[in-house]
């Protein structure tokens, strides 16, 4: 018979490392013992010069023969101790029969089970599920037994199934044939006293002798040690190659009774109880569950039917059983006698019932409980009480043995004995690849825990609390080490659980825990806290966690206390935080008061920081209770909707990923991406079920699932020109239909509520509605004819369905349209500016409601019956890519380039009436009030006064100017006017423009001088102070140049070339002998106001030099750049003295969050405060950062700064005003 394809294989594939490692006489003896070798074999092969090349001849000779020689090489192997190379080549041995006896599988068949039988070996079990992977790793280890005597311990906990494997693992005739010829013998020992184990001793013993001949018949052995000597000559003398099976070892005393240096195999709890005996011992593991597939399979077997017929709740009774075999056989038993009760055994699982869930079986214990108690019950009393203190771990925790050190006041080597001691005997799991190990209980044994000490639930929880606030009395751990992840993220937990309520409302509405939990958890786990525990607590600080907690994922970690001084005044989030900060700053401490805030309110309810880099989809789970997003990360993660927290996260492609979708069951998420491909996921498991790659060849740009599992379907779109629209069975390899109709790329696709039909939205300018079933065209809705301007390009970004299935909404250039969809007239149309165009809608699925992101940053919600908007969602700092109503439309979802995610309540969210201003500005600091001017969003003049009188309240006015007709209209400029200044006297304006003009105005009398010389638009100018007359100007411009004006006579002094790039800024120094210029050049110059001649250029800027400042004392220069870097230079001689914080780069993409715009100094010139993303206050000596401002939106352009220093005045991105004031 020719060498099997398998084993061939094999032996190819391990050539390379038998070639290297094997000594072939040594080999070669026993296989020519064996007879598939001759002796003219064995000479070629000697007569090679080197071991080596022995060894190739060998290997070329085997794959010559026949699978008895493969065998044989095999066991040759495993005697010449090459186990490594043995385990090699034993998934590909042969089965193959020795004699004519057994030269059929029926005969093989017959053998085995004859051999078992005559053994006691149990029969395998009425309903039986293979599980190879362990099977074949007892039969490694029996195959080491083949030559020497041994100990192989199967371990696991109750119920996992040993005894069922230990039996499979030898109903095999290979392994009988070749390691146990003697035959195998099963003896269940349990838990036995000494007379009971003589018995069953004696048992064995004169089943092996009725075997041999009358002479050899003894009397039954009266003592255990006679029993021993006994057993020993009849396995040493009669029956030298046979393995014996002891079944539910539970005492190290026990196996003394057989260390007769025979071969043995056990099955225990205790893997340690071989410690106590001599001999060459092994260990099998047995995993504590069966995966899912494996636990349906047994099920279906016991109620005799398929896996795919099974009702729903089989996978929960599955998930429920936490996979072990036991529970899932038991309940299997129970469901074949009353197949109507799946519904009924769930609910006993659920509700922990055990002791109902009993079957007849050659099992020792009636009920799991019984079998659960069993294994605690062989602790010693004291040992058993501190296993009762595990019942507080919660399911899926591994927990150090340092906190196992405080809970029991024991040194952390004792309680590291003990919890050895509780895994040798299986009640407790080890995981052994962290360092330090981390320990943890099965599912089961945790439930039998609580169910066992369900009364004393709250005194155990207590315990732990008291413990730990004894141990850490002088403040919480902060190390960041498994003990400490422990104590931060569960003590809450266990203070909920002993109903210690006042003690955990003072923890969770303390300022230092919520930065202590923050900074080494992350907000997600502190928000979860405030979501469990609401009942109980206060909704303050959760709503301060939820919108502010994307910001404590910065690095560096922001100062908590700052961030809660932006709550409002009412708050107790703001009381603890102004009493910290005022506490605080008399030790120096900057805080700064938010002192307008009251004029500001946010909408949104939760915000989420998902990746580094735009999200370009989000969406909710069916149940509401998820959120998965992805975008330019090329990931999808998932989240809490409640909370922000990350369940999982997805590597999910090898490009941007487009858009992600749920299955309505909630258990699959659908992928598509730049690169082409479609992926669908399981959620749970994590695993890539399906990849659909061959047939869009353009980049795919939505993804949806059908609205029920009635059938699933998966649709796609794309920006191919033809076949650009797909519909896919999940459980076929290509599409199930493409759509043809649209000639231009398709952006969206959507299906209707019933399922029965598919919009898809186009660049062609239409929207086509398709039958699901036919995948035929059903009718086509012209978007483009709808848009006065036909020659312009009309690209249909989306569509949606109301509820009844009867309108259809979609979104085009600045409009959004409502069709009926019946007649495909247009019912509706709602419109915006142009500057602003529609990125997409969605209709709430329970209302009226329509929601509708745009480019300009906003989000809103329209009522489609009124035809009236309903709410303004604003928040966001750039596009918004996507909206979507939760199912049960209570929550809104939006997403956007900004890389943030935004949850909104929308029966809490409105149109707001809050004035949003321009980010040019001037501001007047006096003792009674700062007086505020700036254009709002409606190009209206905003002059608003806040009294300072009262620093925690706002009270200021706003007046609308001019009420009435203006002063003068001065005409002359053709441009935008980008910058102007009054003189002191106030009897001249100095205006400039993009026209590249600067114009000197007596307003009064209309007379105006025009000062041109530049070729570029000028930004800005300065009047010199040390000017006698205050007459001249110092100008500059994008062309890089500087140039100096004399007001007066409009005469141009001086023309500087100051850079190869345009200028960016330039400031005067308060003394007026020197000024400074910054340009995209990267550099920055220091110039002489008497000769005009530049004095140093500084380099060192990888960035555009975007701002500049003199220190009071003008002995300093400060510097800021695109790239968020501040550099501090000595004007003396050029020379840099600090880099501020240049490794302090935190979430954002720069140090600053954007570019450094504006800086001031102190008038200590100690202090600098800086704009740019946020605003941020260093210490100039240090070059550190003291403090950060995060406003709601971004993009700071300028700050006014008081002259004490104590009053900062800005205005952000999206509007919003700040008026900061130093905490004192």
């Amino acid at each position: 018979m020719a060498l099997e394809e398998g084993a061939r294989s094999c032996l190819l594939r391990c050539r390379h490392r038998l070639e290297e490692d094997i000594k072939p006489p040594y080999l070669m003896d026993h296989m020519i013992s064996d007879g598939v070798m001759t002796v003219d074999e064995e000479e070629r092969i000697t007569t090679q010069p080197t071991r080596k090349d022995q060894a190739v001849s060998l290997v070329e000779l085997l794959l010559m023969k026949d699978n008895r020689a493969y065998i044989s090489f095999y066991n040759a192997l495993i005697k010449e101790k090459y186990e490594d190379l043995a385990i090699l080549l034993f998934p590909n041995l042969p089965r193959t029969l020795t004699d004519g006896q057994k030269n059929t599988s029926d005969g093989s068949l017959s053998y085995v089970q004859a051999v078992l039988s005559e053994g006691g070996v149990p029969q395998r079990p009425v309903v039986f599920v293979s599980r190879p992977e362990l099977l074949n790793r007892v039969r490694e280890k029996l195959y080491r037994l083949q030559k020497d005597p041994g100990w192989i311990t199967v371990f696991g906990m109750a119920g996992s199934g040993k005894s069922v494997l230990a039996a499979e693992a030898v109903r095999d005739h290979r392994l009988i044939e070749d390691c146990f010829p003697g035959g195998i013998h099963w003896l269940s020992i349990g838990q036995v006293e000494k007379p009971d184990l003589l018995v069953k001793i004696q048992s064995l013993c004169f089943r092996l002798e009725q075997n041999l001949d009358s002479q050899s018949l003894s009397r039954p052995p009266n003592s255990l040690d006679e029993a021993k000597e006994r057993l020993r000559f009849l396995m040493l003398r009669k029956y030298p190659r046979t393995l014996l099976i002891l079944d539910d070892i539970w005492d190290s005393t026990v196996l003394k009774a057989f260390d007769i240096q025979c071969r043995l195999l056990l099955t225990t709890r205790n893997r340690s109880l071989t410690d106590s005996v001599s001999g060459a011992k092994y260990e099998v593991e047995v995993e504590s569950g069966l995966d899912e597939s494996k636990g349906l399979e047994i099920l279906a077997l016991y109620t005799k039917a398929k896996v795919q017929g099974l009702p729903e709740e089989a996978r929960s009774i599955v998930r429920e059983c936490k996979g072990s075999p036991l529970v899932v056989s038991l309940i299997g038993a129970l469901l074949k006698e009353k197949p109507n009760r799946w519904r009924y055994y769930l609910c006993q699982l659920q509700q922990k019932q055990f002791k109902r869930i009993r079957k007849s079986s050659s099992y020792d214990y009636d009920a799991l409980d019984q079998a659960m108690a069993a294994s605690i019950e062989v602790l010693p009393d004291e040992h058993q009480d501190l296993y009762k203190d595990l019942t507080v771990i919660e399911k899926d925790v591994k927990i150090p043995a340092k906190v196992l050190s405080v809970l029991w006041d024991l040194e952390q080597e004792e309680v590291e004995d003990i919890l050895e001691e509780f895994v040798n005997k299986s009640l407790l799991f080890v995981d052994n690849n962290s360092k330090p190990y981390l320990y943890y209980l099965h599912d089961l044994q945790l439930d039998f825990l609580v169910e066992q000490n369900r009364t004393q639930l709250e005194d155990l929880h207590t315990k732990v609390v008291r413990q730990y606030q004894q141990h850490y009395r002088y403040g919480p751990p902060t190390s960041g080490d498994e003990e400490c992840l422990y104590w931060i993220r569960f003590l809450t937990y266990h203070m909920a659980k002993a109903n210690l309520s006042q003690e955990l409302y003072s923890l969770m509405f303390s300022l230092d825990w919520v930065s202590i939990k923050a900074q080494i958890m992350g907000p997600a786990h502190l928000i979860n806290d405030y979501v469990e525990f609401g009942p109980i607590l206060d909704k303050e600080f959760q709503e301060f966690l939820s919108l502010n907690g994307h910001q404590l994922e910065q690095r560096p970690f922001p100062d908590v206390v700052q961030l809660a001084l932006s709550q409002p005044h009412t708050s107790e989030v703001y009381r603890q935080a102004l009493q910290q900060a005022q506490d605080r700053a008399r030790s120096g401490k900057l805080y700064f008061d938010w002192l307008n805030k009251s004029s500001v309110e946010s909408l949104s309810r939760l915000v989420i920081h998902p990746h580094q880099g735009a999200v370009y989809s989000a969406c909710f789970s069916h149940d509401g209770t998820r959120i998965a997003s992805c975008g330019t990360s090329k990931t999808v993660k998932v989240f809490r909707s409640t909370s922000g927290e990350k369940l999982i996260e997805i590597p999910a492609h090898d490009d941007e990923v487009l858009c992600c979708a749920f299955s309505p069951d909630g258990h699959l998420i659908a992928t598509c991406s730049s690169d082409r491909k479609v992926k669908v996921w399981n959620v749970e498991r994590v695993k890539l079920l399906r990849v659909f790659e061959e047939e869009h060849q353009e980049q795919v740009n939505h993804c949806q699932f059908t609205n029920t599992t009635r059938r699933l379907l998966l649709a796609t779109c794309s920006n191919d020109k033809f076949l650009n629209v797909k519909v896919w069975n999940l459980n076929r390899p290509s599409s199930q239909n493409t759509m043809f109709g649209h000639f231009e790329p398709v952006s969206h696709c959507c299906f209707s509520p019933d399922d029965k039909y598919l919009s898809t939205s186009s660049n062609d300018g239409t929207v086509k509605l398709f039958e699901v079933s036919s995948a035929n065209e059903w009718k086509t809705i012209n978007v483009r004819s709808m848009f006065a301007e036909n020659d312009e390009e009309v690209l249909v970004k989306c569509s949606t369905w109301t509820t009844d299935s009867k309108r259809i909404i979609c979104a085009a250039r600045n409009a959004v349209l409502v069709f009926d969809v019946e007649t495909s007239d247009m019912l509706l149309e709602i419109r915006t500016n142009r500057l602003s165009m529609v990125q997409y809608c969605h209709a709430c699925p329970t209302s009226n409601l329509l929601a509708i992101a745009f480019s300009n940053y906003a989000v809103e919600l329209w009522d489609l019956e009124a035809n009236k908007k309903m709410a303004d969602c604003s928040g966001h700092l750039s596009w918004v890519q996507r909206v979507q109503f939760s199912p049960d439309g209570s929550q809104l979802l939006s997403c956007s380039y900004d890389q943030t995610i935004r949850l909104w309540e929308t029966k809490k969210v409105h149109t707001s009436s809050a004035i949003r201003l321009k980010r040019d500005s001037d501001v007047l600091f006096s003792d009674e009030e700062i007086i505020v001017s700036a254009a709002d969003n409606c190009n209206r003049l905003q002059v608003i006064f806040i009294p300072c009188c009262c620093r925690r309240c706002f009270s200021g006015h706003v007046f609308e100017v001019p009420s009435g007709k203006p002063l003068v209209t001065l005409l002359g400029h053709t441009k935008t006017v980008l910058h102007c200044q009054f003189s002191q006297n106030g009897q001249t304006l100095i205006t400039s423009s993009e026209d590249t003009t600067i114009r000197v105005w007596k307003w009064q009398s209309g007379e105006c001088k025009v000062l041109q010389g530049h070729k570029e638009q000028v930004r800005c100018f300065s009047l010199l102070p040390n000017s006698p007359t205050s007459t001249r100007l110092l100008s500059w411009s994008f062309d890089g140049t500087v140039k100096v004006w004399d007001i007066e006579s409009g005469e141009k002094l001086q023309d500087i070339e100051a850079h190869n790039g345009a200028i960016l800024s330039c400031h005067v120094s308060p003394d007026g002998c020197f000024f400074a210029t910054t340009s995209a050049d990267k550099t920055a110059k220091l110039w002489l106001c008497e000769s005009w001649q530049c004095l140093q250029t500084l380099r060192g800027h990888q960035g555009c030099v975007r701002s500049c400042r003199f220190s009071w004392d003008r002995r300093c220069l400060a510097t800021g750049d695109d790239n968020g870097e501040i550099r501090v230079w000595s004007v003396k001689d050029g020379s840099l003295l600090k880099i501020c914080s240049r490794d302090g780069k935190d979430g954002m993409d720069s140090l600053h969050g954007g570019w450094v715009t504006d800086l001031h100094f102190s008038p200590d010139n100690s202090l600098l405060v800086s704009t740019g993303g946020y605003i941020k206050w260093w210490d100039v000596e240090k070059g550190e950062a003291l403090q950060t401002f995060y406003p709601t939106g971004s993009s700071l352009k300028s700050i006014h700064v008081s002259s004490n220093f104590s009053t900062f005045v800005t205005i952000d991105s999206i509007g919003i005003l700040y008026i900061l004031q130093r905490v004192m």
